[in-house]
């Protein structure tokens, strides 16, 4: 059984001018969420999916009004899409991976089976052959870089440890936090090598400080500023911070 095109993303607003999308036939773990916030001048999203429908065929959101597509990681399940928006951006250290994007270097190979879904993409979608494909960014981002939508700025902190070019985006005038990967309220995965726990730590140190109110993660449900301490203080206690 493979679900329709038309069924395949999931659209509901959050508040303060952003809206949840995501893909309700992916099981929760590998789900990510996109985002999409309305801005006066350009639009933002923050992730695209998996990419095995189209957006913006299948959401008119996404092709209102200008809009920049920020990658808060190259890893498969967030980047899907990319390709369908002209402008792209993305942290400078995974530029490379979404310009020439493969099965490998975007963690497809790894975990892209037919069992992370609860009913199958529609045809032709084969998961042996699924890869992402090439979206040369238009705009390479660094730490403290700010995402101007007109009436709305967030800055753009690099929080590697789960990727090295991954980012959390801040806005400063709401308390909205845009986490990525790097933490959300479920299993974290976290880099192996002894500089990826370094940069995790200090990533998470980082976003401990900020006075969030809400955190919209690259999975799993929203939540409070004071979940967001929660977790972090629990996790950086476990490492022994």
């Amino acid at each position: 059984m493979r679900a329709k095109p038309e069924d395949w993303w999931r659209v509901r607003s959050v508040g303060d001018g952003v809206t949840h999308i995501d893909e309700p036939h992916i099981r929760e773990f590998y789900r990510c969420n996109v985002w999409h916030v309305r801005g006066r001048d350009t639009d933002m999203l923050v992730d695209s999916g998996m990419g095995v429908v189209s957006l913006r065929d299948q959401v008119p959101l996404v092709t209102e009004r200008p809009l920049q597509a920020v990658a808060s990681h190259t890893h498969f399940d967030h980047v899907g899409l990319h390709h369908e928006f002209p402008c792209r951006l993305c942290h400078a250290a995974e530029a490379h991976l979404l310009r020439a994007p493969t099965r490998e270097n975007t963690f497809a190979d790894k975990y892209v089976t037919d069992d992370i879904f609860t009913t199958l993409p529609p045809e032709p979608y084969q998961s042996e052959t699924y890869t992402v494909h090439a979206a040369p960014v238009s705009r390479l981002l660094w730490d403290a870089d700010i995402i101007d939508l007109g009436d709305r700025q967030f800055e753009v902190i690099h929080t590697p440890g789960h990727s090295p070019g991954g980012i959390a985006l801040w806005e400063a005038a709401t308390g909205i936090l845009f986490s990525g990967d790097i933490v959300y309220d479920g299993e974290l995965i976290e880099g192996t090598s002894d500089l990826e726990r370094w940069q995790y730590i200090v990533s998470m140190e980082r976003l401990l400080r900020l006075p969030v109110r809400v955190v919209h993660g690259g999975h799993f449900p929203s939540y409070s500023g004071a979940r967001h301490r929660e977790i972090i203080e629990d996790w950086l206690r476990a490492k022994g911070r």
